[in-house]
């Protein structure tokens, strides 16, 4: 009897293993399985659509995770622990040679990995600078008389939005009939002697595209003004200010004449018209039939009238919060303004600021 219920309970431990060893199979399966897709979609590329050309330089003797730390910080791979996994199961790991690369966010990691075992590539550089305030114009001016680009080519190039505007997202909601006048960002490039104009243009909407975060949107959207309105403003802001600490006055200025229905009366927006930047202003200047000119015209021009930068586009949407609605420039070192709530005090700054010429 004894040996009976001993056997029986020996043939019901049987099943349980059984089952046992069939859930463990079923989680390891899963796991594996799991593990795999993982892997897989840390493998992908960074980007499907508007892919942008990154330079890197891998410095000599850097190690495989070295190189994969790069990549993760340019924003060329995902994970670079996988890079550095995926690199010894190609047999790649070590063969990585140090140098320049071009590459681009849309390269699957194995494009990259051969790309770093081929070897970099050498090519003559140049740093150029546009400073905050440039005009389309002057740009091309810039960029043309140190070799690289062709003047009248770089202008038509950038006459529409519509020639990027499949590239990048943010140009969607610029008017089409509009040039990249305040989108070509004002900072410090290097390039390859070699550029093409189309390259730096992307290379300075690219740097546009990446100051212009969720954050300055959703304070646009808070003042009910889109991308172009904003743009506009920020320019007027860049050339009319002068020192930092007063742009956002100056947005607070500005802001409370278009909510009272007062013109801006921006010189600089004559001054863009007439494509010069003259001092003084004449009483026929501010006349000038355009939709730029916000002496006869209610409200922000069509569009920018020069490439702000980050401060000034950041004022454009944090105006400060008062009531003034005139400036005059104080005409000394400071690049300071005189602020005045009425017309009144305005014209008596004008007044004391003329007397002491």
């Amino acid at each position: 009897m004894t040996q009976t219920i001993e056997g029986s309970k020996k043939r019901r431990k049987k099943p349980i293993l059984l089952y046992l060893f069939i859930i463990v199979l079923v989680i390891i399966a899963i796991s594996i399985i799991s593990f795999k897709k993982f892997v897989d979609n840390q493998l992908q590329p960074m980007a499907v659509e508007n892919i942008k050309e990154i330079q890197i330089v891998i410095p000599k003797g850097t190690s495989s995770n070295g190189i994969a730390k790069i990549l993760k910080d340019n924003n060329l791979i995902r994970n670079d622990l996988i890079f550095s996994l995926f690199a010894k199961y190609e047999k790649m790991d070590g063969k990585f040679k140090a140098g320049k690369y071009v590459l681009n966010n849309g390269m699957t990691q194995e494009e990259i990995m051969r790309k770093l075992v081929a070897g970099g590539v050498e090519k003559d550089s140049v740093t150029f600078t546009i400073p905050e305030g440039f005009e389309l114009k002057q740009i091309a001016e810039r960029l043309s008389e140190m070799g690289l680009v062709d003047k009248n080519s770089f202008l038509e190039l950038t006459s529409k939005v519509s020639n990027f505007s499949s590239e990048f997202d943010f140009l969607k909601d610029v008017p089409e009939e509009l040039s990249l006048e305040g989108y070509l960002y004002p900072d410090t490039y290097e390039v390859y002697t070699d550029v093409s104009e189309k390259d730096i243009v992307k290379k300075m909407l690219s740097r546009f595209d990446s100051l212009y975060t969720d954050e300055l949107k959703a304070k646009a959207e808070e003042l009910d003004l889109d991308i172009n309105q904003v743009i506009a403003l920020a320019s007027i802001i860049e050339r009319e200010g002068r020192v930092d600490s007063e742009r956002e006055i100056i947005s607070g200025v500005f802001h409370n004449r278009i909510k009272v229905g007062m013109a801006l009366q921006s010189c600089a927006t004559v001054q863009y018209i007439l494509g010069e930047r003259k001092p003084v202003l004449s009483t026929e200047d501010t006349l000038i039939d355009s939709p730029y000119n916000t002496y006869i015209n209610q409200g922000l021009p069509p569009g920018p009238i020069a490439s702000p930068g980050i401060r000034s586009i950041e004022a454009a949407v944090n105006p400060a919060d008062v009531d003034y609605k005139f400036f005059v420039f104080n005409e000394d070192e400071t690049g300071t303004h005189t602020f005045s709530v009425t017309y009144d005090e305005h014209k008596k700054a004008k007044n004391r600021i003329q007397n002491k010429r």
